[in-house]
Order: C-alpha cells, then structure tokens, then sequence
C-alpha cells in the first residue's frame, strides 16, 4: 500500500511538472512524449569504472530517480543485473536523445544479457514498472547535456 501511494504521489507531481519548462542540468533528465513530460534526478555513470558498477548494491532507490549510463561514441548495449537488488526499467537511447528500445521489470540478479540495440550512446535506469505507470514508451525524447546539442531531437 505504501509503494502504491508512493507511485501515485510521483504521478501527481511528474503531471504538475508538465508546465515547467525544461531546464538542462547534470543531474536531471528531462523525459518527453504522448504522455507528458517527467523528471528524474539522475546519478552519471559515465566512466568505466561507473558503468561498472552501476546500481549494484542498493537496497532501494526514490522513485524520482535513476541513473543514466553515457557511452563516448554510439554502440551496440547489453547489460545485465548482477549484484542490482533492485527491479529497474532499462530505457536505451540513441545519440539523438530517442528512446529505441525499453526493456521493463529486469529481474534482481538475474545475469541474462539484456540487449538494447545497436548505435546506442544512453541507458536510463529507474525503478521497475514505473514506465509503463507513466506511459513512457519508445520514441520519447530525452533531454540532457551529455547529448550533442547540434543532433538532439530535444537540445538544450
């Protein structure tokens, strides 16, 4: 009952949001499409060493959260949940800032390879199930700096 109230208390704020204009920052990410827009307060990985590590470990994370993987040049993604406690929605992203590919619900510490595609640069990790909550599907836009802003469908 606590995660359903929690859940709808992030609807209710990601509709209020839907006004605001978006603003660019490290730590957010802005996300467009049919359903509106949201927002996520995002941890980079985007090292090696980051990536690596990811979201292991953590028992939880907010729902208003996520991390957001950033690769140097566009390339074929695979991850998988080793060590992750945690169900999360994997939303792979190509450089324009499009949304290609959403693998939902990635089962804890399950080591199955979760293939995104090919010429991705992002993956956005949030909390399992809550894109299909928000309707966030293929085909939205993300907004961020790590983007080239000359390319991005949604720049800065």
């Amino acid at each position: 009952m606590r995660a359903l109230r929690a859940a709808l208390a992030w609807l209710a704020f990601v509709l209020s949001v839907q006004g605001v204009v978006a603003q660019c920052s490290e730590n957010t990410v802005w996300l467009r499409g049919e359903f509106g827009e949201a927002r996520f307060t995002v941890e980079l990985a985007d090292t090696q060493r980051s990536r690596a590590i990811g979201l292991m470990n953590r028992p939880s994370m907010p729902s208003g959260e996520g991390m957001l993987f950033i690769y140097p040049r566009p390339r074929a993604l695979s991850f998988w949940m080793r060590n992750t406690l945690i169900p999360l929605d994997m939303l792979f992203v190509d450089p324009t800032g499009t949304v290609i590919h959403i693998h939902h619900e990635a089962i804890p510490l399950d080591e199955t390879p979760i293939f995104g595609g090919e010429g991705l640069t992002h993956v956005l990790e949030i909390n399992g199930g809550l894109s299909r909550m928000l309707g966030i599907g293929e085909g939205a836009q993300l907004r961020h700096p790590s983007f080239d802003q000359n390319n991005a469908v949604w720049p800065c």
